[in-house]
């Protein structure tokens, strides 16, 4: 699975953490790793130069493969905070499409009774 990070103009003095964030990315989606060939992490400073409370913006853009890309994003303070919120969500996502995959739902008429 390979795995690209990008960030604003804004954002680049954090590079140093982008092999950590790597890292992370990696075992979390460990159990998907057949399925999913590329992941794509976005950084963003929402309000460029001022700061809010949740101006950083981390969207993560999974390619599965035989599947539409699955994308989502988490806004918060820090640029850790919105990677691991991001991650969350990812995962929710592709446990939601690639678990009905995994388990799909078998009606088995001889138990209930019926001939097919």
């Amino acid at each position: 699975m390979l795995i690209q990070i990008n960030a604003d103009h804004l954002l680049q003095a954090h590079q140093d953490t982008a092999p950590e964030l790597e890292a992370q990315l990696q075992h979390a989606l460990a159990r998907f790793a057949t399925q999913v060939t590329r992941v794509e992490v976005y950084f963003q400073d929402t309000n460029a130069e001022k700061s809010g409370p949740a101006d950083k913006r981390c969207t993560l853009e999974a390619r599965v493969r035989g599947f539409e890309p699955i994308a989502v994003s988490h806004e918060a303070a820090t640029i850790s905070t919105a990677f691991g919120g991001a991650r969350d969500k990812l995962l929710r996502a592709l446990d939601r499409r690639l678990g009905r995959l995994r388990h799909p739902k078998v009606h088995d008429h001889n138990e209930q009774g019926l001939n097919p």
